[in-house]
């Protein structure tokens, strides 16, 4: 009778263990809806945000890119981290050998969809092209939920938006601003709408060219162009600087009599931003709120508090 009793009990706890193991939620994504495991073990990620978004929650990871992996994630270099192809193409026998539970990918990754969810359940985070601040924050709410987390990141995401209502109060005291991309000794500039127009659209920075075409590789511009503008701010991102590759620096581009003339220069209004937490982490929660917050000590500081 106790060995029954104990027979009996092991079955129970074995049909236990296997429902809560079998627990799924359907998740809502870029690329359409999948079926994916609760508190999946081995995860594959293609997009750097939602790296860093697991990261920060202590959620181990089996599988990231073999390149391009900023200093703020320097630890997934490490040959711990099985290396699975590159932000843009996946090494889909790395794929196969890591035998995933979940493969995230986004924008760069976003066009081999099809092919990896073919052989495991894969989200798309890829960011709207309107409304990036929201689109962060519900990206961020879907990894809360996939393991479990949603406390701790509704807590980060209250707080972003805690310091975006501050910074949207203080943008239309400081006057206006023009964002800066330099690449390959060239500057590009960027509005609102376009790939980091949360400047203006999110965070309430007054443009100071209302007219610039939305464009994901932003619109060419002159050093005549930014004196006529003649913004109170310069918000510049160093794209070269973001993926290690070498070439003239946004500051020594930007150092030039045209540009000296301007408000921003002689105001000392020029902010170089972390060019990698725009350009490649942007999508995460964290890199989201340390822009925030040099723009708020930026503010603070020329507005004298």
């Amino acid at each position: 009778m106790i060995f029954r009793a104990a027979a009996f009990v092991a079955i129970l706890l074995s049909a236990l263990a296997g429902s809560a193991a079998a627990e799924t939620i359907t998740v809502e994504h870029a690329s359409g809806k999948t079926d994916v495991a609760v508190n999946p073990q081995k995860v594959l990620v293609y997009d750097l945000g939602a790296l860093e978004n697991l990261d920060q929650l202590g959620i181990a990871v089996t599988g990231v890119p073999g390149s391009n992996i900023p200093p703020s994630l320097e630890k997934y270099k490490d040959a711990a981290y099985a290396k699975v192809g590159t932000l843009f193409e996946p090494d889909l026998e790395a794929v196969n050998s890591a035998e995933p539970d979940l493969i995230i990918v986004a924008a760069r990754s976003s066009p081999h969809y099809a092919a990896l969810s073919a052989m495991a359940p894969t989200i798309d985070l890829t960011l709207p092209d309107q409304d990036l601040v929201a689109g962060v924050k519900r990206n961020a709410e879907i990894i809360g939920k996939i393991f479990g987390k949603e406390t701790e990141m509704k807590a980060r995401i209250d707080r972003l938006d805690a310091s975006i209502a501050e910074l949207r109060s203080l943008a239309p005291q400081v006057g206006t601003g023009l964002i800066l991309l330099t690449t390959g000794g060239k500057v590009s500039a960027y509005g609102k709408g376009s790939r980091f127009g949360e400047i203006h659209d999110a965070f309430g920075v007054l443009p100071a060219d209302t007219d610039l075409q939305q464009a994901t590789h932003g619109q060419a511009i002159s050093y005549e162009y930014i004196l006529e503008k003649n913004p109170d701010w310069l918000f510049v991102i160093d794209r070269d600087a973001a993926i290690g590759q070498q070439g003239q620096s946004a500051a020594s581009l930007l150092d030039n009599d045209l540009v000296h003339q301007t408000k921003a220069w002689k105001n000392g209004h020029v902010l170089y931003l972390d060019s990698a937490k725009l350009y490649l982490t942007g999508a995460g929660i964290q890199s989201q709120q340390d822009i925030v917050d040099v723009l708020l000590k930026a503010f603070h500081g020329s507005l004298g508090r």
